[in-house]
């Protein structure tokens, strides 16, 4: 882990997991793809989780006020529950047909979203058992890959949270998968020396990214906001079904 290429990678993640944890739509999963140019894509899962967990400490306090109890209280015990899956199921499951899987449902959510859009439909209300169902989905794909963004919006943008509590509430949700998956990811030997000795040189950079993203989501329009999330959500998509399909062949 040397070099110019792979530091200039290692920083560009940085930078966008930092900005996704101040709210910016969906670019934290752009970690570990772009760390994955420079090295091995489990290595580079395993490298950046703790930069998550670090980001994640800086976004809990700049949403501490903004977020949806009721969204986080019925997410959370799914998501929990999908990551122990995935632990279980970690030498059985094939990453690229999950990661294929998870482009393929953020990209039909996205482009209902962008042929129908529905403007003035009322917001839905949380229900309990679809929320435990894409909170279980968003865990388990969180594990695998770090990919739980595209369920987890599935879920949450019919919701019609502002923009402050639809950035609050991603916040606080991943910030707890991704502490939960500390657990297994040491116990699969995922952290080596040598990444949390990167992982901590990358913090400083994604902290001062985290505050960037809280200020660009202050600053722009609600209705940009969420036209930036859908088109996000789709791009991320087709880039994991990508992945996903050159993993299988």
């Amino acid at each position: 882990m040397d070099g110019l290429a792979f530091w200039a990678a290692a920083v560009a993640a940085a930078v966008v997991v930092g900005a996704g944890k101040g709210g910016i739509p969906v670019v934290g999963m752009l970690g570990v793809p772009v760390l994955a140019l420079a090295i091995n894509p489990v290595t580079a899962a395993g490298l950046l989780l703790p930069v998550y967990v670090v980001s994640d400490m800086f976004g809990l306090w700049a949403y501490r006020r903004d977020y949806d109890g009721r969204v986080l209280a019925i997410l959370l015990p799914g998501a929990v529950a999908g990551i122990a899956l995935g632990w279980a199921t970690a030498s059985l499951v094939s990453e690229a047909v999950v990661t294929a899987m998870i482009g393929l449902i953020g990209l039909v959510f996205a482009l209902n979203l962008i042929l129908r859009p529905r403007p003035d439909a009322a917001p839905k209300r949380a229900e309990v058992a679809p929320g435990l169902f894409w909170g279980a989905v968003t865990g388990f794909t969180s594990f695998v890959s770090h990919s739980g963004a595209p369920p987890y919006q599935v879920y949450t943008l019919p919701l019609k949270m502002t923009k402050t509590v639809f950035a609050g509430t991603s916040t606080i949700a991943f910030a707890v998968i991704n502490a939960v998956k500390l657990i297994p990811y040491w116990a699969l030997g995922q952290f080596s020396p040598e990444n949390l000795h990167v992982a901590v040189l990358l913090m400083p950079v994604a902290a001062a990214a985290v505050f960037a993203g809280v200020r660009l989501v202050r600053v722009l329009p609600e209705a940009l906001f969420f036209k930036a999330v859908t088109w996000a959500l789709l791009a991320i998509s087709l880039k994991l079904i990508w992945d996903g399909l050159g993993g299988v062949t």
